[in-house]
């Protein structure tokens, strides 16, 4: 009986229940994409930053001369650790080194390994794709201004007794201290200074949140011994700041689209408590009491807010991929766990937009036999 008189319901003063389930359905679409934008954006930020540059740095401890270099096994430490969250390891060694009579630092790394994590730079010319290429480098635009070099310039360079020969790749523009370098292969650095199998340093791109990256910064410390392990600061911070801003504008515009959507709900159902002052006065003559008259109006809330969700949320995904593409530029992607956050914020919503029909609680089945 009671499914009954509720699909019963349902089928009358469909007028204002379309109104309403408008609203919920409306709210719910923008919650579902906000919801969605916000959990695979935070994915993606975090993969976007990766390629900004190094956010953990690895380094021996400062002073002493021979304590300035790290054993290159370190990089065998760093990949036996399997930290799934390390997106790229760049090792560097720093040589002062001279053209000429021009001075120049020098900078052996691993080439595959720096582009991960520093697609940003501007690049005039080719890149240095292979980590063993031995013949070429890359030069920084002030360095290469200095030194008069270009694409396929060749390039002599000479530290103590040692010298080696390169060919000029490209121009690569950071903004940074490599325009002031000359960047080339590791082993190549290594054999120019006579320090086989030393680093200066070791630069790490590591993704996840800040508190994801601290865990994998006091890992690799632990696991590190004598070594210096620190994030980089400002870029962490950065992230963090970005992210939650981001987080923090999402929040506070889903609670004010459930408020909107509430106001809608409430207006319509109070316009539906006026009409249905007859059909309770009537249930309660024919003794029905209050709390079960309460628990149809409230079960009929519910109803409507679980389809607004259901309905929310398909439109959100849709809402969703077309903020991706229009805003970051990213493709979106269905999150189904936000299906269940949806519905349940839709029904809450609409049990809370409901309170009018509680006033039929105070209907008195005389004055509407009465035809009062």
């Amino acid at each position: 009986m009671f499914l009954r008189i509720l699909w019963k319901l349902l089928g009358a003063s469909r007028g204002r229940l379309a109104v309403a389930l408008i609203a919920l359905t409306s709210g719910a679409a923008v919650c579902s994409a906000l919801l969605n934008v916000n959990l695979d954006a935070e994915r993606k930020l975090t993969q976007e930053f990766r390629t900004l540059g190094a956010n953990v740095v690895i380094a021996p401890p400062a002073g002493g001369s021979e304590a300035a270099l790290a054993d290159a096994a370190v990089l065998d430490r760093i990949a036996a650790l399997r930290v799934p969250q390390i997106v790229a390891t760049a090792p560097y060694l720093y040589v002062a080194a001279n053209s000429g009579s021009q001075p120049v630092i020098l900078a052996g790394t691993w080439f595959n390994q720096v582009a991960k994590m520093n697609s940003w730079w501007k690049l005039e010319g080719g890149w240095v794709s292979s980590r063993d290429d031995h013949e070429h480098c890359l030069v920084g635009f002030t360095a290469a201004r200095q030194l008069g070099l270009a694409p396929g310039s060749a390039v002599q360079l000479r530290s103590g007794d040692r010298n080696i020969s390169l060919t000029v790749a490209g121009i690569v523009t950071t903004g940074g201290a490599e325009d002031n370098q000359i960047l080339t292969n590791l082993d190549s650095a290594q054999a120019l200074a006579g320090l086989s199998g030393r680093v200066s340093l070791v630069e790490l791109s590591v993704s996840g949140t800040p508190a994801e990256i601290e865990g994998v910064t006091r890992k690799l410390a632990d696991n590190l011994p004598g070594l210096d392990v620190r994030p980089v600061r400002q870029i962490a911070a950065a992230e963090g700041t970005i992210l939650g801003r981001i987080q923090g504008l999402i929040f506070w515009t889903i609670a004010l689209i459930l408020v909107l959507s509430m106001l809608g709900v409430l207006a319509s159902m109070a316009a539906l408590a006026m009409e249905r002052r007859q059909d309770v006065g009537l249930m309660k003559a024919l003794g029905g009491t209050v709390p079960r008259i309460m628990r149809l109006f409230l079960a009929e809330a519910g109803t409507l807010g679980a389809l607004g969700g259901l309905l929310g949320f398909l439109l959100g995904v849709v809402l969703a991929r077309w903020i991706g593409e229009r805003i970051f530029g990213v493709v979106i992607s269905a999150r189904f766990e936000v299906l269940p956050i949806t519905v349940a914020l839709t029904i809450g919503v609409a049990l809370a937009g409901a309170f009018p029909l509680r006033l039929l609680g105070r209907v008195r089945p005389a004055d509407i036999l009465r035809g009062e």
